[in-house]
């Protein structure tokens, strides 16, 4: 089978389009035929060998993964023994960042549990957009926390992947929404739902004034104090992502801050595939739509990485398969 590897850390050039031995299912794996597959923060960090705790964790001078990619979509080609869940000819989609990676690829084998049946309402593509994005978000509005109707909520980075699902997911909730993103990403974040939008190359949502019941935070470059400042009393900030330095600084003061005073500061820990099914609803009544910015065929990995790291997607990028259409 085609599959896009890396042996070295390094930029998008180091990724190789090779013919590998198509995996075998364990007993209690299945074996995926992928039509789609979507591209997150985690290929770009883990392409690149940063931050330095994902060398500690996946190899420290060389990638022990070799084939990146974990949100996947397509049909179920075998199954293991033990298998209880699906069966051949099933559409399926899921995270697979807990059983191995490596969903750039024709083929991939994944835990059962890490994969739930395909909506017959959303594409391959719209599918392979959603378990990680998607997850984060409603995991970042809802567990800390649960989001309440007529909250105000500020989003930063609402124009990426994740963030377009916060803010959908938000609304859906009945949450005021403000999102924060680049300019060229405003109009987009209107059209699916948020109410305010700000541009933070011409306006530092810190320093307005405002304050929000719940910050949702994908790219954190403040200090961990100028978010407190701009929470409500009771106001919560959830951090998602962000650079190494204001990661450690969350994750050091935030339980000090929420200790102290009724403005509480955390950082999320992503629990793969634990809301799936509840966003299936979501998609299936139409409140939530996944937004795909690019589409790129599975040889032009390289590209559709390259074109992520520069941070102008709007939304999600999808990797097709060539195969799509065979049986």
């Amino acid at each position: 089978m085609k599959a896009i590897v890396y042996t070295k850390y390094g930029p998008p050039d180091v990724l190789q389009l090779k013919e590998v031995e198509k995996p075998i299912p364990k007993d209690n794996e299945v074996l995926v035929k992928v039509h789609a597959a979507s591209v997150n923060d985690w290929d770009w960090g883990l392409l690149r060998g940063t931050p330095f705790v994902n060398r500690l964790l996946f190899g420290l001078l060389k990638p022990k993964i070799k084939i990146l990619g974990v949100d996947i979509a397509g049909l179920v080609e075998a199954v293991g023994r033990n298998v209880k869940q699906f069966q051949p000819g099933d559409e399926v989609f899921g995270d697979i960042s807990g059983c191995g990676w490596g969903g750039f690829a024709e083929y991939v084998c994944a835990l059962e549990n890490a994969l739930v049946l395909k909506p017959a309402s959303i594409t391959f593509e719209e599918a392979a957009a959603v378990p990680q994005a998607a997850v984060l978000a409603l995991q970042g509005l809802r567990d800390k926390r649960q989001i309440q109707p007529g909250q105000k909520v500020l989003i930063n980075g609402a124009g990426g992947g994740a963030g377009t699902f916060a803010v959908q997911i938000a609304k859906s909730f009945g949450a005021e929404v403000t999102g924060v993103d680049s300019m060229s990403k405003l109009d987009m974040m209107r059209s699916i739902g948020a109410d305010k939008v700000i541009d933070y190359t011409r306006e530092d949502f810190t320093k307005n004034g405002q304050r929000y019941d719940l910050i949702l935070d994908f790219s954190a470059h403040h200090s961990i104090f100028d978010y407190k400042r701009t929470l409500s009393p009771k106001g919560i900030y959830v951090m998602v992502g962000g650079s190494t330095a204001r990661i450690f600084q969350a994750m050091l003061l935030g339980p000090w801050i929420s200790m102290i005073g009724s403005k509480k500061v955390g950082v999320l820990m992503h629990k793969p595939n634990k809301d799936l099914t509840f966003m299936k609803e979501l998609f299936e009544t139409g409140k939530v739509v996944p937004i795909i910015d690019r589409r790129y065929p599975l040889s032009k990995v390289a590209e559709a990485l390259r074109y992520f790291g520069e941070g102008h997607a709007k939304g999600k990028v999808v990797i097709t398969l060539e195969h799509n259409n065979k049986t």
